[in-house]
């Protein structure tokens, strides 16, 4: 029996030959194709629910750069108050990251988001009808709680979820989405502008709360992680999640034996809280360098300036000549469908280019785009030309970002800590951006008031220039390693060398090619 396919590699037909047990290696191999296909859907539906928290993060982030400027026209509020409401929210995450650890190793990854969805929807119900400033930072103070949550777990779970071969791009959806809300927040600055100011904010930050209703039916579609149900020895559970999720069945049993094998077990050990924590604070060599890794791409990821430039972009534009609020908000929609159309880029080239390539090309290029805009706002500002290179430098800037570090950063922190330490340790990652994101959010207009804002922005260009420096030393190719390979690569007792893991990056790259 010969076997004719398809261009795309597909099995179309078969025609007899001497031999018929071949036609059964047909149907098995058709079977194989449509399983991998219904597997693949599976875990893409699952990450999509699972990334719809970020949603919010988003929308808060784009709503409230528009929102700020009918706020303190509505409840007077000074422009420290502007600093803190703004800022406040990344601080006060650190806490719901720090507590996402260990609540997800005790509930469940499904249901931590699950209860980061309800305490920031809490928090969005109490912004929308604050009569004063108070009352609008003790909802923005939930809201900053839920969102720690949400932003720590969501990564974990898709990682934990998705076959290895389509991790990077599963696990970058929370990116994806976090971009798509900023830019449905700055789209609903621009269409709740003409409003009453003292109605018009409310209903920015009150459309917010929408998506809660798709996040409640999440939670009948989406499994429990096969990695936690194994941490709590559920093990026919966590096989009946894998056999929905993996591309083969047939390799159910030796994924399943890989998970047992890291979560300890194989030898019967359970790890403490106290163990963890312990571990982390006085950690190994290798452990030490996926602490370097992950929490280092998720403090250079905030201290270039990506959230000053999204929350502050009307500032900025302002500073650069455009008058009137309906044209500042405008042009922040232009900067909001930028940065999601490059993330959407960024996932189809993360699996296929790799990680560590796409890092080079988004550090060298946001380093470029904030000196521009830092020589901009410095030499050409209040003029035709200095607006159209202000809007251009923004715009490249968050494509940049979108295209590498902003997913990327999220990619490396779920998948090289070991299973034993994953949550808590991506919780600590996730501190270190929340609080380099409140750091910049508080002090931008304050520094730009003493340095000028081109001067923020040549500040923001040093730092990220610095960044393709860690990039080239510290971040290794993670790209077609399953979790567990990642670990042993970590493990290795001889540091990896940047320029040793650029050599290997190129070799795997032509190897490709």
């Amino acid at each position: 029996m010969g076997i004719q396919e398809n261009g795309n590699g597909g099995v179309l037909k078969y025609k007899r030959m001497d031999s018929d047990g071949m036609e059964e290696d047909v149907a098995v191999l058709c079977e194989d194709k449509r399983n991998d296909m219904s597997s693949r859907k599976y875990v893409l539906v699952c990450a999509i629910f699972a990334s719809l928290n970020s949603v919010l993060l988003g929308y808060d982030v784009g709503v409230m750069s528009g929102a700020i400027m009918f706020i303190q026209q509505d409840l007077k509020i000074t422009e420290v108050q502007e600093e803190v409401l703004v800022g406040i929210l990344s601080i006060v995450s650190l806490l719901g990251s720090l507590a996402g650890g260990r609540t997800s190793d005790a509930i469940g990854r499904k249901w931590t988001m699950a209860f980061a969805a309800v305490v920031f929807q809490s928090g969005a119900l109490i912004m929308t009808l604050a009569p004063n400033f108070k009352v609008l930072m003790i909802g923005r103070l939930l809201a900053g709680i839920g969102i720690g949550f949400g932003v720590m777990i969501a990564p974990v779970y898709i990682a934990e979820i998705s076959p290895t071969v389509a991790r990077g791009s599963f696990t970058s959806f929370p990116e994806i989405f976090i971009n798509l809300g900023i830019l449905l927040g700055y789209v609903s600055n621009y269409a709740f502008s003409g409003l009453s100011p003292h109605i018009n904010w409310r209903v920015m930050l009150g459309v917010g709360i929408l998506p809660s209703i798709f996040i409640g039916i999440a939670l009948f579609v989406i499994p429990e992680s096969p990695r936690w149900l194994v941490m709590k020895n559920r093990i026919d559970e966590a096989r009946l999640v894998l056999l929905k999720t993996n591309e083969n069945a047939n390799e159910v049993e030796e994924r399943l034996a890989e998970i047992q094998q890291a979560a300890g077990h194989v030898n019967a050990e359970k790890y403490e809280e106290k163990a963890v924590w312990r571990e982390l604070l006085n950690p190994s060599p290798g452990v030490r360098r996926m602490l370097i890794t992950g929490c280092g791409i998720q403090c250079f990821q905030q201290v270039t300036g990506i959230d000053a430039t999204v929350y502050y972009s009307p500032t900025i534009f302002k500073d650069a000549g455009i008058k009137g609020n309906t044209q500042l908000l405008a042009a922040t929609v232009a900067v909001g469908f930028t940065k999601t159309i490059f993330i959407l880029i960024a996932i189809f080239l993360i699996d296929k280019v790799g990680r560590k390539p796409l890092l080079y090309v988004s550090t060298i290029g946001m380093t470029t785009c904030l000196f521009g805009l830092g020589l901009t706002l410095s030499l050409l500002g209040n003029g035709s030309v200095g607006i159209k290179l202000a809007i251009l430098c923004v715009c490249g800037n968050v494509a940049f970002f979108s295209v590498g570090i902003g997913p990327i950063c999220w990619v490396l922190t779920s998948e090289i800590f070991p299973l034993r330490l994953r949550a808590q340790a991506s919780a600590l990652g996730a501190v270190g951006s929340r609080v380099s994101s409140g750091v910049v959010a508080m002090s931008f207009l304050s520094v730009s008031r003493t340095i000028t804002v081109g001067g923020t922005f040549f500040v923001f260009a040093a730092i990220s220039a610095l960044s393709v420096a860690f990039v080239h030393k510290c971040v290794p190719e993670t790209k077609g390693k399953s979790l567990e390979e990642i670990e042993m690569m970590f493990q290795n007792d001889t540091p990896q060398q940047g320029g040793e893991m650029e050599l290997e990056d190129v070799k795997h790259l032509m190897q490709t090619q």
